[in-house]
């Protein structure tokens, strides 16, 4: 499974889990209870418990004869002896961590959480997407074996060339021949393997064509590239001789481990530009296309 198909099933579930969270808090709420209607004047309740005091009073003072001594005193009614005790004003505020977390809270708090833990994990997705952590295959060094052996793999006995496939790189592996400093490659450091003595230089060339990006096959019969999608040839040191090619094959920095292996580094593809004066013959033989 690669990154992107991973990706799109994360994101998938993430969307799952989102629907299921609103799905649930909207079937615990439970139907509406409909609106509070009416209001608790506190003001008309006390002024109201006043009035009651003051006509309390108001009885006692007339059962009173001019003597000042008290007379009979009006049995008080059930309303008159104690006020009806209000909850709302006597009613004890406590803290919010007494009070606790109510259903609503609980929920709320629940789907900021999981809103913020998606965020944080898409993030992090992104991250990763956008820049991986390269541990081999295209785009970072890649070993092409013994170059020895890969000398004499891509150099017939007959002297012709057989260009050597290295898949993980994308790239083809070509010998060549010739003075680098008299070719397109003598301002490019590190493009040539150079060869000791008699021993052809050893190269690497990527197999991406140019001009739209196909990938180029090698034509033994006429000794070079040629590009199946719009007719662009190369010779085996892939450097331009028609087609819509705007330049030569790029081609890949080559260096020799303490193994003496082919290393490629794929992370560093060179251009060149169109060598006006080639270094191999092309062709040598009937064309492909």
């Amino acid at each position: 499974m690669d990154a992107q198909t991973t990706f799109i099933i994360g994101i998938a579930l993430v969307t799952l889990l989102v629907v299921a969270a609103v799905l649930s808090v909207a079937l615990n709420r439970g139907p509406s209870a409909g609106p509070v209607t009416g209001s608790f004047d506190r003001r008309a309740a006390k002024a109201e418990r006043a009035a009651r005091k003051a006509a309390a009073r108001a009885r006692a003072a007339a059962s009173t004869d001019e003597t000042g001594s008290a007379t009979v005193v009006l049995a008080e009614t059930p309303e008159d002896t104690e006020p009806i005790p209000d909850p709302l004003m006597e009613r004890e505020t406590i803290s919010a961590e007494e009070y606790g977390v109510n259903r609503r809270m609980f929920f709320n708090r629940a789907i900021l959480g999981f809103f913020g833990a998606s965020l944080g994990f898409f993030g992090l997705a992104s991250l990763a997407f956008l820049w991986p952590k390269l541990k081999g295959g295209f785009g970072t060094p890649v070993s092409a074996g013994n170059i020895d052996d890969l000398r004499a793999e891509v150099i017939q006995s007959d002297g012709t060339i057989k260009p050597k496939p290295i898949p993980a790189a994308q790239a083809w592996i070509v010998p060549f021949r010739g003075d680098v400093s008299k070719s397109i490659l003598a301002d490019v450091a590190d493009t040539v393997i150079v060869g000791a003595g008699a021993e052809p230089g050893i190269m690497a060339i990527w197999h991406r064509c140019p001009h739209l990006g196909c990938r180029v096959p090698e034509c033994l019969p006429s000794q070079g590239f040629e590009c199946p999608c719009h007719g662009s040839k190369y010779n085996f040191h892939g450097e331009y001789i028609e087609g819509p090619a705007p330049r030569n094959m790029d081609r890949f920095r080559v260096t020799i481990d303490a193994e003496n292996n082919l290393i490629i580094d794929t992370g560093t593809i060179i251009e060149t530009s169109r060598a006006p004066v080639k270094s191999v013959a092309y062709p040598q033989g009937p064309s492909c296309l």
